[in-house]
């Protein structure tokens, strides 16, 4: 069936590629982005990455705070798209909207269904010490990342990879994987592969609690966090009633009590955990950007030598 008429769903810098994709070979009517909100310390209202594309390339942007209402059900079934195509759009479908498009609802999702479905599946990848993980595409039903598998394309996660850097490679992998499902789909050959719950993981929202640095998990845990949390929301600990940010790990060796700072060097702060030590690279002390430990270290040497720990 020639597809002619595609609704695009989504919100992200993580989703421009994919809607850029699609209006190069399809014919995008109508764009649905998250209302905008306020951003930055002025609080000004800011539109989307996706809504800012949209915008300057002409597509029609709908912005709906809650699109399961019946006004939103019905102007969608206006539009008779003949595929809706979701990207991190950052509202889940009713049953009604999944219904409309006749050839369905497919989901571009940042993870090798179904070991993360949920919200932050890039994060925890890396925060779970995964070697591996990718960008599955689904067709959509009325579970979180439940439906049917369509095609999966697979990215190395090495040692030191960031979510920021493997967000971004994911990114492109997931346009290019999109286009190709959208033209197996127009020509009736795309294939449809059943997920297995029992190896599902759930991606949960990310908090305050969980980007806390818990220094009795071992080093490799901690670099596993740190790097998972950079650049967003970033993993934190706190020194004398502090906050401190850490935005870059190395594992090293070393013992002492966790959280205990065992030893200075000219480039970073070394801290003992619950198993090995971990080399403190770049952080961010309250109030100030992130900047090298040692930038850290030369101004509060002494400080740092007189027993303390993180907590």
């Amino acid at each position: 069936m020639p597809i002619k008429n595609i609704v695009f769903m989504g919100t992200p810098e993580f989703a421009v590629p994919c809607l850029d994709i699609l209006n190069q070979h399809y014919n995008v009517t109508a764009v649905y982005t998250q209302p905008d909100r306020p951003k930055g310390r002025g609080q000004k209202l800011a539109m989307s990455p996706v809504k800012e594309y949209a915008l300057k390339h002409n597509l029609p942007v709908y912005q709906p705070e809650k699109i399961k209402t019946p006004e939103c059900v019905a102007e969608l079934r206006e539009l008779k798209p003949d595929l809706i195509i979701v990207v991190a759009f950052g509202q889940i479908l009713s049953k009604e909207i999944l219904d409309i498009p006749p050839l369905g609802c497919v989901n571009v999702h940042g993870s090798l269904l179904p070991r993360w479905r949920g919200a932050a599946p890039i994060h925890w990848s890396i925060i779970s010490g995964d070697k591996q993980t990718g960008i599955t595409t689904m067709y959509m039903d009325v579970g979180l990342d439940t439906g049917d598998m369509i095609l999966k394309a697979t990215t190395e996660i090495t040692p030191d990879m960031t979510t920021a850097q493997l967000h971004d490679k994911l990114m492109v992998q997931g346009a290019d994987l999109l286009l190709q499902t959208v033209q197996l789909i127009e020509e009736n050959k795309a294939p449809r592969e059943k997920q297995d719950d029992n190896l599902s993981c759930y991606a949960k929202m990310l908090n305050n609690d969980n980007c806390r640095i818990d220094w009795t998990k071992s080093a490799q845990d901690i670099h596993n966090l740190v790097r998972g949390l950079n650049s967003w929301p970033v993993a934190y600990t706190t020194l004398n009633n502090k906050k401190f940010k850490i935005w870059q790990t190395r594992v090293t060796t070393g013992t002492g009590n966790p959280g205990q700072i065992i030893k200075l060097t000219k480039q970073s702060i070394i801290v003992a955990t619950g198993e090995g030590a971990i080399e403190l690279l770049e952080i961010q002390p309250p109030n100030k950007a992130k900047m090298p430990a040692s930038s850290y270290i030369n101004g509060h040497k002494q400080e740092l030598e007189n027993n303390v720990s993180f907590i």
